[in-house]
């Protein structure tokens, strides 16, 4: 009775220890079919970096809601913390186009990566001062440092303000890419000045860090959503961005009529800001895709010749 007993239980295990292996392998299987979907999923969208920012809030918004999927495109966001590493993603191929200003795209153009610019953002920059630098004025940013990015609109900006104001000794920039982390190291008292978007902007102006520089009054529109060109030559690359467009006026409208305050949880999310900086963040407006300025390309070509 012992032995039969003894052999019962050592097939149940048996049994047991196959169904756990067969299991597992029918998992890995199952892992390996989901990944090579979700690959092929992946490759056939229109895949697009963005940066923690406010000109990125109608792309946001279109994926929050579904409302790309909703509209027939599927629309894959690669969210960076720079738009360096946007600069990246479109030379490599990784996706299709990015959220930049002017300087960084004529840059890339001119090392021979063909963009086509699809829209112009409301973007705009300001040169904020740690308020604990007792800086007022740019010529006070003498000897001081100020955060910026290279090879782009805020390394333009930050060369403008030093240019203009002529300050008796050195401003030292130094290059801090990602905007989050620019903006802690204002308000943790490491640099003296910064350059920054919004919402970032609105969250050190709520700390009394005065503002020194404001791109909008230097009319240079340099915020854009650019694509490969190489891209867009593929037609259903063609119909993804008709769509996507089409989608993206809408989301400007929806924000327009109902305010950046509608859609506060989106920001948070997306941007990593507090509800206190969305309530203060002023009257953005978001207009139509279309495409930017000549003499805005113009200006920014100019900067590399």
């Amino acid at each position: 009775m012992k032995i039969l007993f003894t052999f019962i239980i050592s097939m149940a295990l048996a049994a047991g220890f196959t169904s756990c292996g067969q299991s597992y392998h029918e998992k890995q299987r199952l892992s390996i079919r989901e990944r090579m979907r979700l690959a092929s999923e992946d490759s056939a969208a229109l895949k697009i970096a963005t940066v923690p920012t406010m000109d990125c809030l109608p792309l946001f918004i279109g994926v929050e809601d579904s409302l790309f999927q909703k509209a027939g495109v599927d629309v894959h966001l690669r969210a960076r913390g720079s738009q360096i590493d946007g600069d990246t993603l479109i030379a490599g191929y990784h996706v299709e186009g990015f959220v930049t200003d002017l300087i960084r795209a004529e840059r890339l153009k001119k090392r021979g990566i063909p963009l086509r610019y699809v829209t112009s953002t409301n973007a705009y920059w300001q040169i904020i001062t740690n308020r604990k630098a007792r800086v007022k004025e740019l010529n006070q940013l003498s000897d001081k440092m100020i955060a910026m990015t290279r090879y782009s609109v805020t390394d333009y900006l930050a060369n403008l303000a030093v240019d203009s104001a002529k300050p008796k000794y050195d401003v030292f920039r130094v290059q801090i890419n990602d905007v989050n982390i620019r903006l802690k190291m204002l308000v943790n008292n490491e640099m003296d000045a910064i350059v920054i978007p919004e919402p970032q902007a609105t969250t050190a102006r709520l700390l009394k860090n005065s503002v020194l520089m404001d791109s909008r009054d230097k009319d240079f529109h340099s915020g854009v959503i650019a694509f490969r060109e190489k891209a867009l030559k593929n037609k259903q690359r063609q119909k993804q961005l008709q769509l996507f467009l089409t989608v993206y006026d809408a989301v400007c409208d929806s924000i327009n009529k109902y305010g950046t305050l509608h859609y506060a949880k989106v920001i948070e999310k997306y941007m990593g800001v507090d509800n206190k900086t969305v309530k203060a963040l002023p009257n953005l407006r978001y207009n139509h895709s279309s495409a930017p300025r000549e003499k805005d390309i113009i200006r920014a070509q100019r900067y590399w010749n």
